[in-house]
């Protein structure tokens, strides 16, 4: 199944708390304080996978984690950060904040990284608050919370030349010839109902062709299949307007 949108949420992880405690020793029966920091909580990172074309992961997990940091520990001992949680995207994806809209990323290379929501700082533990006058300090500082999102994410596919036209015109045929992609191909109406890809190949340089569900009059107010797959000719260099010359179909 073909999904181009979806909305998820994503948090990064907390940052882990610091320690209260002091160092004892046999022969030390007052040593001062000894806590360890918190570790810093995991990042979630969003990876261009060009082995994706489709965000259909998301259709069963919408809520993603990054892990939490550990405390900090006894004898000035910082805890261990928390692991960055990966999610993988098809090239061309842009992942928009749901309530600003503002654009947070845009992936359009493979392999590119980008921190959606960074990780909350370890708390200081209580060997920093330790001064001539308050020499055994009995408080540390919890760790922050990491960042949290409600996300858009869309993708754009990425392509050279657009094929658009009224529905049935021919647009998945010319790509069947042209390439070696296979679209469902059939003398009726809306037989191509999601963008289909092929690369075309002329002697050493090549170039991707989609294929784009057709429109008709009235797309805009939703009939049809309406305009969502519009976003996926947003990209390419040249449109390429599909007609049929007979005028059977528009």
């Amino acid at each position: 199944m073909f999904i181009d949108e979806a909305k998820i949420s994503v948090r990064a992880g907390k940052g882990g708390d610091g320690m209260v405690s002091f160092h004892t020793a046999k022969y030390v029966p007052n040593g001062g304080p000894d806590g360890g920091d918190g570790g810093r909580g995991g990042n979630v990172v969003f990876i261009a996978d060009p082995g994706m074309n489709t965000l259909q992961n998301f259709r069963y997990k919408r809520r993603f984690h990054a892990e939490d940091g550990q405390n900090g520990g006894r004898k000035k001992m910082s805890g261990p950060s928390g692991n960055d949680l990966q999610v993988r995207v098809p090239v061309g994806t842009m992942v928009k904040d749901l309530e600003s809209g503002q654009t947070l990323a845009d992936l359009t290379e493979a392999g590119q990284e980008v921190v959606i929501a960074h990780g909350g700082r370890g708390g200081k533990g209580n060997v920093h608050f330790a001064n001539p006058i308050r020499q055994a300090p009995n408080f540390a500082r919890a760790g922050e919370p990491g960042e949290a999102y409600e996300l858009k994410v869309e993708l754009k596919l990425l392509a050279d030349v657009g094929l658009i036209g009224f529905p049935n015109v021919g647009k998945s045929t010319l790509l069947s010839v042209i390439s070696a992609a296979r679209p469902k191909i059939a003398d009726y109406p809306f037989t191509t109902l999601e963008p289909n890809l092929g690369v075309v190949a002329v002697d050493d340089y090549s170039f991707v062709v989609a294929d784009i569900p057709g429109l008709i009059e009235g797309a805009s107010e939703g009939l049809g299949l309406g305009h969502d797959f519009l976003r996926h000719v947003e990209r390419t260099r040249l449109l390429i307007h599909v007609v049929d010359a007979s005028g059977a179909e528009g």
